[in-house]
């Protein structure tokens, strides 16, 4: 991109002037009307927002030096005439009380700029979302295992388990309790970026998780996801919620052939529980596609049912490209440096998890601006150009070493790598295939009492 097209970015003075553009791009201070803060505050919603994301992108060794870093690129950036508090307990306590409202206007602004860009990346016709559930590594405080150890870990439930005796007992119960946080991420393919995410318990359920952060999700979008994400219940939401969906399907999946409820094609299958069968409720109807993967078969469900509206080739296309996902929480983990969180207390944790994960996705759709393909994007380029204008922030840039400069050139590389076949050596996690579903052939009865759901439907569809 011509940098004829930085606009007033271009004629910055100093690399904090480049950081305060990115800032108003990202949300512009009248995104905060109606928020105010007490009259004796030296912070304003604007600047509280801005410091914490330029807490969350400084790659400071502690949380506090991150603090002063990111107060010290603040207060230059918007040229303040008074010093804002130095504190770091007051820092968090703010934060703990404004996180919520700040966070929920920064993300209506993340969204409006990305819903820009939905019409050119679309897949298969389809604007799609990948669903996918992760954990993060919390230190090991009371306060934490309070709030994030799995609830048979915590209180009387604890108590009633029979420990392990010996060294291989001690070795269990301390990894049991070593606290995680789980976050499930609703994530757009095509730019690659996320739109949505909850957090709970190392064994929270990504399937509730995502019955939450469905409201959220633009009318008619497609949305897919692995095997975890099976279930009566939830596949009957998203139908009725307006959302197709393709879903990875395991051995601990059972469908119906030949049940007659619906006009039989090649592929067409259900899901229809005995629970749900004895509540009178419908079977829903799907169609089986089976593909390739890279050792076993993959099987997959979608609730499109014409070929010609998704053929098979795009339903198989659509789950693959789900894979970004997974690329994007090893950027989360690994590249942001966040597999493991430094809070202490689990409060302090939640707020830390909360302005990371908007403070990469803030940064990743603002270096886009500046980039044509948002596949060729790279994180570790990206932070490495935010990071050196944080760390040069009163410091006016060399010509073409601007921060909108060094974004547009954070990009992956093109040049092919070598065979990667020694990643094939024994790992200590074993892979554990999803398997082929169980396909049975509608029993007499089962078809019986179709027929009577399917009456009963068609009368309370003439009523309504």
């Amino acid at each position: 991109m011509s940098h004829q097209d930085y606009g007033s970015v271009g004629r910055t003075r100093c690399c904090a002037s480049s950081l305060r553009c990115a800032i108003d791009w990202l949300a512009s201070s009248d995104a905060f009307e109606g928020i105010a803060f007490r009259d004796d505050c030296s912070w304003n919603p604007l600047t509280l927002a801005s410091a914490a994301l330029f807490w969350v992108w400084s790659d400071e060794a502690t949380l506090i030096d991150r603090f002063a870093t990111a107060r010290k690129i603040t207060q230059k950036a918007f040229r303040m005439q008074g010093e804002l508090a130095s504190s770091y307990q007051a820092f968090m306590k703010m934060l703990l009380r404004w996180t919520a409202t700040l966070i929920a206007v920064l993300v209506l602004k993340l969204r409006r700029r990305m819903r820009a860009k939905f019409r050119r990346h679309r897949v298969a016709g389809h604007v799609v979302f990948g669903v996918d559930g992760s954990r993060v590594e919390l230190p090991r405080t009371k306060s934490n295992q309070k709030h994030y150890c799995p609830l048979s870990r915590v209180g009387k439930r604890r108590a009633r388990r029979r420990p392990r005796q010996g060294r291989r007992g001690k070795a269990a119960r301390k990894k049991a309790d070593n606290p995680q946080m789980w976050i499930t991420t609703m994530w757009h393919v095509g730019t690659d970026l996320p739109w949505d995410w909850r957090t709970g318990r190392s064994d929270s359920s990504e399937r509730a998780h995502l019955l939450d952060m469905l409201p959220a999700l633009p009318p008619g979008t497609l949305v897919t996801g692995d095997a975890g994400f099976i279930g009566y219940t939830y596949w009957k939401a998203l139908q009725d919620a307006g959302h197709p969906f393709v879903i990875r399907v395991g051995s601990n999946v059972k469908l119906l052939k030949k049940l007659g409820y619906a006009r039989e094609q090649e592929g067409l299958v259900y899901l229809w529980p005995d629970a749900v069968a004895a509540k009178t409720l419908p079977p829903l109807v799907l169609r089986l596609v089976v593909t390739a993967g890279s050792k076993h078969p993959v099987y997959l469900v979608t609730s499109v049912l014409q070929p010609k509206a998704l053929s098979d080739r795009d339903v198989t296309e659509i789950y693959w490209r789900r894979w970004g996902v997974e690329v994007f929480y090893r950027s989360f983990k690994q590249t942001f440096q966040r597999r493991k969180l430094r809070s202490h207390k689990a409060p302090h944790a939640q707020v830390e998890l909360d302005w990371s994960f908007v403070g990469l996705w803030a940064v990743c759709l603002y270096a886009q601006r500046w980039q044509d393909a948002p596949d060729r994007l790279s994180v570790a380029g990206v932070l490495r150009a935010v990071r050196r204008s944080m760390r040069h922030y009163r410091s006016q840039p060399d010509p073409g070493e601007d921060l909108p400069a060094l974004l547009a050139h954070a990009v992956i590389d093109s040049y092919q790598r070598r065979s990667k076949s020694s990643r094939d050596y024994p790992r200590k996690k074993k892979e554990h295939p999803a398997g082929k579903p169980k396909i049975l052939h509608a029993t007499k009865d089962q078809i019986r009492t179709a027929r009577a759901v399917k009456r009963l439907q068609s009368k309370i569809g003439l009523t309504a």
